[in-house]
């Protein structure tokens, strides 16, 4: 059965928007063609019309997932009084730490990004940058040179914070992570 360019269009984004959240629950590695396609509610045979090669699907999965964590910075920045407070506590959140598949794709999968090709890393350097920039944006004193290195110190805190609270079995420390990195995010905004 043939399929119109527009609903060809719509199953490329599905399976792009599915693999962005399979990526980040599984692994580029941990997941397959058959089941990322199965999440899609499409077969094997139609990623082949789509995408180049997984590597193809797994550099645009991660532009979505970048882009889609840097919207939702800039979201709660913009609804709230307090916008880098607002960035902190969303992002050093208990309900963050349980976003396997719709949380931070630097904490899901930034050490496996590392071993992916040039096309795949590309996505996660420009969703870096504009992370960077948003917490620039936001830090007090953001026209003062230093701005940027103090944004680079509270990215780094804050995704390591992330990985380490996921990693932990131990409710109360992975907790403790969370609100020691809040506090020195906060120490480093207004240092």
């Amino acid at each position: 059965m043939r399929v119109s360019r527009s609903q060809a269009e719509q199953n490329r984004q599905t399976v792009i928007d599915v693999a962005s959240r399979l990526f980040r629950e599984h692994g580029f590695d941990g997941i397959g063609l058959k089941d990322l396609m199965k999440g899609a509610g499409l077969t094997q045979g139609a990623f082949y019309k789509q995408f180049e090669s997984k590597d193809d699907l797994a550099a645009q999965a991660s532009r979505r997932a970048m882009e889609h964590a840097t919207r939702r910075w800039s979201a709660v920045a913009a609804g709230s009084p307090d916008p880098l407070e607002a960035v902190i506590g969303l992002y050093l959140s208990l309900g963050h730490r349980e976003e396997k598949s719709d949380g931070c794709p630097l904490v899901a999968l930034g050490s496996d990004a590392a071993r992916q090709s040039e096309k795949v890393r590309g996505p996660f350097q420009d969703g870096i940058a504009a992370h960077l920039e948003v917490l620039d944006e936001l830090m007090p004193g953001a026209e003062s040179p230093g701005t940027q290195r103090k944004a680079m110190a509270m990215l780094s805190l804050m995704v390591g914070a992330v990985t380490i609270s996921r990693i932990l079995r131990d409710e109360e420390m992975s907790r403790d992570f969370l609100d020691a990195a809040a506090g020195e995010a906060r120490r480093i905004a207004t240092s």
